[in-house]
């Protein structure tokens, strides 16, 4: 009888809607980038477990606008999901700035206890107070140099490259602090600009220097791993409203599995794409990171000065406890 009732409760939640529930995702990775893969796979999965009451559209490759057109489409319900970079909330509350300054994580699994753990719990209520709800944490992984001047060794070896950053005041700031000129070419127009000698080189996870095939215009990739980027599966407010409880527990559930997937993938293909851009003639240099992170002092206290010192001082004191694990 208890088996039968829950059973027709599942329906009924299931049965709530005239019609199927249709969501847009964007996203701004290639087709083969794992991001797309993710999203693939979190459709598939939401719609065979709602039997077909919530179906997903997938727009790939900023089709329909940049990173920050398409979370402002979010915040207001035009879009219903982005998988997007934690830096670009920034805008919306300046407390996310303390997860990408330099040199917080030792590894990928530091991040994740960090990301998934105490700062979930702290920073998701901020988000959903300015219109996001956070399904989960996806990946886009630590942050590397390119280059066609010189391998970089040391901090010094970057004093005067031009460096093209995404528009991110505290990678900007980063940069800034080893001594580069900062670039703002738009990412559509990096691949050109590179190839034309416009910048000097550009800084980004391996996934998206491999996956957007830049290191076919750079000469050297320096493992600097000088900014680890979180990657937020994210719902308008707005569309979460429109399922229904359990639905909104398929979505988390299946949020949750295409994002570790994703990084999953990302983590185990690092080496090999390292392999793959060394076939095709990248040079590549992995430097001591002491120097770099002592030379990214001053960033770091100039991202904790806008964040605010008692938010840095919380944040911190999560990324040493989990270091301790």
């Amino acid at each position: 009888m208890k088996k039968s009732l829950l059973m027709l409760v599942a329906m009924w939640s299931f049965a709530a809607h005239a019609e199927p529930v249709v969501l847009s995702l964007v996203h701004a990775a290639t087709i083969t980038h794992p991001a797309h893969l993710a999203a693939l796979q979190f459709a598939e999965r939401v719609e065979k477990r709602t039997h077909g009451e919530v179906r997903t559209e997938i727009f790939p490759a900023a089709q329909l606008g940049s990173e920050n057109e398409l979370l402002q489409k979010v915040r207001l319900g035009a879009v219903d999901m982005d998988v997007t970079s934690m830096n670009y909330l920034i805008k919306y509350e300046k407390t996310f700035s303390v997860v990408v300054m330099p040199y917080l994580f030792d590894s990928y699994a530091h991040a994740h206890r960090v990301l998934d753990g105490p700062a979930m719990n702290w920073l998701a209520p901020l988000a959903e107070k300015q219109g996001f709800i956070i399904l989960s944490n996806w990946e886009w992984g630590f942050r590397n140099l390119t280059n066609n001047k010189r391998p970089i060794n040391v901090p010094s070896d970057v004093r005067g490259l031009r460096v093209r950053v995404p528009p991110v005041a505290e990678l900007e700031i980063t940069m800034e602090a080893l001594g580069a000129q900062v670039s703002k070419v738009g990412f559509k127009e990096l691949h050109q600009a590179l190839s034309q000698g416009l910048v000097d080189g550009q800084e980004n996870p391996l996934n998206v220097i491999y996956y957007n095939k830049l290191y076919e215009v750079q000469k050297h990739l320096s493992l600097t791993r000088h900014v680890y980027y979180n990657t937020l599966h994210l719902m308008s407010a707005k569309s979460w409203a429109k399922l229904t409880p359990a639905e909104q527990i398929i979505v988390r559930e299946e949020s949750k599995a295409a994002g570790d997937g994703m990084r999953r993938r990302i983590i185990a293909e690092e080496e090999e794409l390292i392999v793959k851009m060394v076939a095709a003639g990248v040079k590549v240099t992995r430097p001591d990171l002491g120097p770099f992170r002592a030379a990214t002092q001053s960033a770091r206290e100039e991202i904790g000065h806008f964040a605010g010192e008692d938010n840095v001082r919380a944040f911190l004191k999560m990324v040493d406890a989990e270091r301790k694990q």
